[in-house]
């Protein structure tokens, strides 16, 4: 049930930790958080429901985020037509990256800062990653725009890095006239 998540603030120190990667077969406890990451992420984005139950809109979620340094992280999309597109990401790499950067028009957000944050995250516009899925089965997944900005983000936050980290402070809104907005 994702009322037991726990999402960590920006504040807690773990989320500036690196994650160790996780190990097969994942315990009881690892595919629970996966279940209640994803049930969250999908009712976070349905408007009506969010609302209802107080749930901050997300699509990306990963474990430091819950408190665990394992790399895993979870990702659910609403599509234009109300289904999700939904990955279970665990022990990412990036294989290869577009030369051509993008950046959220709007601003990234993240579940674990709750303020405001002006400035823009460079990111690559298609990336290539491998990984394994819940089962220990390798795969490898082309990503592009929003997927591709989630990706990274998620990712990041395994190697103890918050989007807020990648803004820089004293010009928020540099080489912006060089990237594409989406």
């Amino acid at each position: 049930m994702y009322k037991n998540l726990k999402i960590l603030d920006e504040k807690d120190k773990i989320l500036h930790e690196k994650s160790k990667d996780a190990t097969f077969p994942l315990s009881e406890k690892d595919i629970e958080l996966i279940e209640d990451s994803l049930e969250y992420l999908r009712l976070s984005q349905d408007e009506e429901k969010a609302e209802e139950l107080g749930l901050r809109a997300g699509m990306g979620l990963a474990f430091p985020q819950l408190g665990l340094l394992k790399r895993i992280f979870v990702i659910s999309y609403m599509q234009e037509d109300g289904s999700f597109i939904e990955y279970t990401v665990i022990n990412p790499t990036i294989i290869s990256y577009s030369s051509e950067l993008i950046f959220v028009e709007e601003g990234e957000g993240c579940l674990s800062v709750n303020r405001e944050i002006d400035g823009i995250v460079p990111r690559h516009a298609r990336i290539t990653v491998g990984y394994y899925d819940i089962h220990g089965n390798y795969k490898e997944e082309r990503v592009r725009e929003e997927i591709s900005v989630a990706f990274q983000h998620e990712m990041d936050h395994l190697e103890g890095i918050l989007f807020t980290d990648k803004i820089d402070k004293k010009n928020p809104y540099k080489n912006m006239d060089i990237m594409r907005s989406i």
